[in-house]
């Protein structure tokens, strides 16, 4: 994963800048094609958002070995419901100025609720679900080694940075189950 965010990059930006945002495939893939970067900005000039911008992903291509990808907001446009990148930038952006989540920022954790059915399962299966989520033997399931939460029988919360991880144990015992995002407020 290209985790620029994680790097505490020494970035030249003006105040105009209210953050610097990593989001996309390249938070949650292991192989992306580019990094997604969005810049939000205060109300200034589209024409000063755009300079920003370049100066700002001049550096970070100085430290990526895959093409950044920038797109610009000033913050007013950022909340707009045409922005269909919003979602994805609250729920899994990570900020390199802060490197935390973005939505950290207005007082909110991005969090996933995974709802799951094990009705039609056998018996072996349930079990094994069951220890997929809390561990056998001394071991630790994915709940407790990733800081997750049964909410009750049927639910679960997690952070979204191991959304794959849970995903993919969680489809090699059943397909029915469904993600919805939240932001909780801290």
């Amino acid at each position: 994963m290209q985790n620029l965010w994680q790097k505490k990059l020494k970035l030249n930006y003006s105040k105009d800048v209210v953050d610097i945002v990593q989001f996309g495939s390249s938070i949650s893939s292991d192989t992306p094609n580019d990094v997604d970067i969005a810049i939000i900005f205060w109300k200034i000039p589209v024409k000063e958002q755009l300079i920003q911008s370049q100066n700002i992903k001049k550096q970070l291509e100085k430290v990526s070995d895959i093409p950044i990808h920038v797109t610009s907001f000033d913050i007013s446009s950022f909340f707009n419901e045409s922005n269909f990148a919003k979602e994805n930038i609250l729920i899994s952006g990570k900020s390199l100025i802060s490197g935390d989540f973005f939505a950290k920022s207005f007082g909110f954790t991005p969090r996933l609720q995974i709802s799951y059915s094990l009705t039609k399962l056998k018996k072996k299966d349930k079990v094994r679900f069951n220890y997929m989520l809390n561990g056998k033997k001394g071991n630790y399931g994915l709940l407790r080694k990733y800081g997750g939460v049964l909410l009750h029988p049927g639910l679960i919360e997690i952070s979204p940075d191991f959304e794959t991880i849970f995903l993919k144990a969680i489809k090699e015992i059943t397909d029915k189950f469904k993600i919805k995002k939240i932001l909780t407020a801290d």
